[in-house]
């Protein structure tokens, strides 16, 4: 139960922290963080949520990671559905404490509480899917070759998180950057309308880019001759 709890606790950090710079600090906020701004809130979000819980459950935050390792052969089967959970139930409470926040602002909030989507007037949902599984993809299969234990290094946390801010980097202004399933599910109950109609696609696109990562490291990619 400790280790699930840490997963909630770790995945309300960093969706809280990640998605509160697209909100109250983003493009029109006082103080526009931008497109790099957010990038690295999320990167910071994940480096302190990994060093903060990561010795208790290996702060996977990430259900795409999760089924990313257990593909992997590096977690028991009965434990990925009970991390998924725990992951959801701490977007959920994250994007909750949000909307309870912006709730209280003067004349009301209208910005949105930083779901995933696509401008369909601009991308194709061909170029979006595609986006979020190479995304996840590079993302999990990096965590998996920097936890591997042949070769970890207390700098793993930090070069996850740097990871997730150059995705960002990359592709925000395509989809807002998911790679997560638990990130993207949580703003979008807040949000409703477009981001919920367009949320299954946040949900296939990751845990397919990160079972292709597992496989990939199951293969013995990380592994020297």
């Amino acid at each position: 139960m400790k280790t699930y709890l840490a997963e909630v606790l770790g995945t309300f950090l960093l969706v809280f922290i990640g998605t509160a710079s697209v909100v109250t600090g983003g493009f029109g906020g006082a103080l526009p963080l931008g497109q790099e701004g957010i990038g690295l809130a999320f990167g910071i979000g994940l480096i302190a949520a990994a060093y903060a819980i990561g010795p208790v459950s290996g702060a996977h935050l990430n259900p795409a990671v999760t089924l990313g390792v257990f593909l992997a052969g590096r977690m028991p089967a009965k434990d990925v559905v009970p991390y998924w959970i725990a992951q959801i139930i701490g977007a959920i409470i994250a994007s909750l404490a949000l909307w309870i926040i912006v709730s209280g602002q003067a004349g009301g909030h209208s910005g949105g509480f930083g779901a995933n989507g696509w401008d369909e007037t601009k991308w194709g949902m061909s170029s979006a899917f595609l986006w979020e599984l190479i995304g996840t993809f590079t993302f999990v299969t990096v965590i998996l070759g920097v936890t591997n234990a042949k070769h970890t290094t207390a700098f793993a946390g930090l070069v996850i998180g740097l990871t997730l801010a150059g995705i960002h980097f990359a592709m925000i202004p395509v989809t807002g950057t998911s790679v997560n399933p638990a990130r993207s599910i949580g703003p979008a109950l807040f949000s409703g309308g477009a981001a919920l109609s367009q949320l299954w696609l946040f949900i296939v696109a990751p845990l397919i880019g990160g079972a292709i990562a597992g496989v990939v490291a199951k293969a013995g990619v990380f592994e020297k001759d």
